[in-house]
Parts: structure tokens; sequence; C-alpha cells
């Protein structure tokens, strides 16, 4: 076998796996939404579920979903890009850093269900919270942020060495170069990194069951005291997300219309994500062209 000929069998496995890959996911959410679209409307998105009868909404879970995945990013963004800064400049090669590696790696590689169980015993239990938006928020922080480290720090890693030679040849301090040249060359990757976390937590559902509960309180949206049991902003409160409550509802509804219901979480869902993708993209677009005054 030639070389040409070599290259074009390649080229054709590489192109068939890339259509295979996408006509699983276009005939996945093609599915789902086609089964799932015809349940939805607007009373379904902000009315409250209901356990015993036909006709309930996703008003609470779809709000806790957005909420608790706000939390768990206002946590996990900050570390995150913090420790990927600390070692990809500041760590210096040795047993240290090597250990500190092998916990991220090992992390990264826990499944949810064991997360959500550390949650239970630390979040839950220890420290006396019950089943809490924090204590869920935690959780997924504890999930998602080895991921974001090896994300952070293997951008950083990638800017090219020149730029980071020539900051310091003016003068500049190393902080000041982290803050004004690397971080923001590496950002597009880093805001890959942190929507696919993000993603994950919207979409996340063992860890929370053991966190923040299979229930939610009767909320008073015009409440914003963060202290009342009433209100949508008290972190202290029991939050049953949306795919905690897809899972509830196939598992354990005992309401009339399950199917029409799940289906119509379902496709919630999957377009919430795609939306909150596209969003997360386009701001931090705008965000790298300010912060490098690109056009």
């Amino acid at each position: 076998m030639n070389s040409k000929t070599a290259d074009r069998l390649a080229t054709g496995v590489f192109v068939a796996i890339a259509i295979i890959i996408i006509s699983i996911l276009v005939g996945l959410f093609s599915y789902i939404l086609v089964n799932g679209l015809k349940h939805v409307s607007l009373e379904f998105l902000t009315t409250p579920s209901s356990n015993v009868r036909a006709g309930g909404g996703i008003r609470d879970q779809l709000f806790n979903s957005f909420y608790v995945l706000f939390i768990t990013m206002l946590i996990t963004v900050p570390l995150g890009i913090g420790g990927g800064i600390y070692m990809a400049e500041y760590a210096k090669p040795g047993k240290v850093t090597d250990i500190i590696r092998s916990c991220i790696e090992v992390l990264a590689s826990l499944p949810s269900i064991v997360i959500g169980m550390f949650g239970l015993l630390m979040f839950v239990n220890i420290t006396g919270w019950g089943y809490t938006i924090l204590g869920g928020a935690l959780a997924l922080t504890v999930f998602n942020l080895p991921v974001l480290v090896r994300v952070s720090e293997d951008a950083i890693r990638a800017v090219p060495r020149d730029l980071k030679e020539a900051s310091l040849a003016l003068g500049i301090t190393h902080w000041h170069t982290i803050k004004t040249v690397i971080v923001p060359s590496a950002f597009p990757s880093i805001l890959t990194g942190a929507i696919l976390a993000a993603g994950r937590v919207f979409g996340e559902a063992a860890a929370l069951l053991f966190t923040a509960g299979l229930s939610t309180p009767r909320l008073d949206y015009a409440n914003w005291n963060p202290f009342s049991d009433q209100s949508p902003l008290n972190i202290f409160r029991p939050a049953e997300t949306l795919a905690v409550h897809i899972w509830s509802v196939n598992t354990q509804g005992l309401i009339p219309d399950v199917e029409e219901v799940s289906n119509g979480s379902a496709a919630v869902l999957v377009i919430s994500v795609l939306l909150f993708n596209l969003l997360a993209r386009w701001i931090g677009s705008m965000i790298h062209k300010k912060i490098t005054a690109t056009k």
C-alpha cells in the first residue's frame, strides 16, 4: 500500500467516525425534542410540579437547576483557574507537585455517585445542614474542580513562551504578566473548559440526589430575602433540579401523565444546555475581544 492510498484510507476512516458521531448526536437530540417539545408550553414552564395530579409543570426545578449551576460555577471557576495558574506557573517539578497532579487525576475520574456519597457525609450529615443548595453546589465543585484545574493548566502552558518572556523583559512583574498577558491569551481554552464543566453541572443527577434532595419547598418568587425559608435565593433550602426531577418522575412518579412530564422535562433540559453553551461562548468571545483589544 503506497502513501497516497494509506492517506485516503485514513481520511475516509476519520470522516466516517465523524459522520457516525454527528449522526448519533442528531438522532438523540431529534428523538428527545420530537417527543418532548409537544408537551412544552408556557404553563408547563411557569407552574409548580405536582406529585399526585396531572398537569404539573417544572417551574421550581428549572429555577433550581440554574441557581445550583450559578452557585457551583461561582465557587469552581476562581478555584479552578487559580489552581491551574499555580500548577502551570508556580509549582516546581518534584514529588509534591507529582502528588498534587495525581490527586487531581484521581478526583477527575471518580464516579458522580461517589461524590454524592461524600457530599452526603460532609455537607449533609457532618455540617448538619441537611439537603441544601449549598451542599449540592459544594459536592459539584468537588466533581468539577479537577477538570477545570487541568484545563486551565493546559491552556496556560499552551500560551507561547515568547509572550511571557517579552513581558518580563519589559520589567513587568510575574503576577502582572500572568494577569495581563498569559490568562487573556489562554482565555478561550479556559472558557471551553468552564462551559464543559457547566454542562456537567446542569445535567448532573446522582450527586445532587444525596446533597440537594428530592423536594422543593413552596417558593415565593416575590420574596428576595435570602434568609427566608420561602425565598428562592435561600441557599440552605432543599432543591430538586431538573435532571433529578426527570429521574424521580420516571422511577417514583405517581402522576397519570408521567411520560408527558418526563419527555417535556428532557426537552427543556437539552434546550437549556444548548442555549447556555451558545450564550456562554458569545459572552466569552465578547470578553476575550475586550481584554485583548481584538476586533
